[in-house]
């Protein structure tokens, strides 16, 4: 059987059980597990003697508590991780937390501006944008994303996608044209109906979740290899969505 893609609000379905009494995950648990996922991923892709130098763009949902998270661990595996999260998190508690834990590691976080001039310096100085900006909620991007955008969008630089590239539908994808169109794409759980059209280097990070939801709602994972958290799918793989 053919790996599952998900609908939006099959894939919040899926994260709410996974919070719930059944999974019995708390928020911060899942961020941490995601983040090391996705700190995995772009390691695997772009060296770090090659590629030392990463924005990580951090969205103000959970997503953007991911990027906080795998600055950090990009920051253990002897990358210069520089933050841009230029609207509040939600979670102001988590968001305190893990920013402590960045400030820890001397990790620069980009202070909110609506100047871009700050951004475009930071591209100026890196090789991979780490873009953790969107969540499971497709809405039109507004400010102060949106002066963001087509800065990131010509960098020309390399670009780490999570789950559903910046500017692009949950399910319907890259439908307006001015989304990012990322190297590579690393997607929690399972990947979303929106990035069927994606052909670059594609992981899945979801490691963490149990079997009894893997069954339950019929996603038919690929094996992990070793002790990795994440697992590239096969070109073959993907012609069979």
């Amino acid at each position: 059987m053919s790996l599952r893609y998900l609908t939006a609000k099959l894939a919040q379905q899926i994260d709410d059980e996974l919070i719930n009494e059944a999974g019995a995950f708390s928020i911060d648990q899942l961020m941490e597990l995601a983040g090391l996922a996705i700190a995995q991923a772009l390691a695997r892709v772009y060296n770090k003697d090659e590629y030392p130098n990463v924005l990580v763009c951090c969205g103000p949902g959970n997503q953007g508590g991911d990027g906080l998270v795998a600055a950090r661990h990009l920051a253990m595996f002897g990358y210069n991780p520089v933050i841009f999260m230029p609207k509040g998190f939600k979670d102001v508690y988590n968001f305190e937390r893990l920013k402590t834990q960045c400030d820890n590691m001397n990790i620069k976080m980009i202070p909110p501006s609506n100047d871009t001039s700050l951004l475009q310096d930071s591209l100026s100085s890196v090789e991979v944008i780490l873009d953790t900006i969107s969540g499971l909620v497709s809405e039109p991007i507004q400010a102060p994303f949106d002066s963001a955008l087509p800065l990131l969008t010509n960098s020309g630089l390399h670009i780490v996608s999570v789950d559903v590239p910046f500017g692009w539908d949950v399910e319907e994808g890259n439908v307006e044209g001015v989304g990012l169109e990322p190297d590579v794409l690393v997607s929690l759980i399972a990947p979303k109906l929106g990035v069927r059209s994606f052909r670059g280097r594609h992981f899945v990070a979801g490691r963490f979740i149990p079997k009894s939801l893997e069954e339950k709602f019929g996603l038919n994972l690929p094996e992990y290899p070793d002790s990795d958290q994440i697992v590239e799918l096969a070109m073959e793989e993907e012609a069979h969505r």
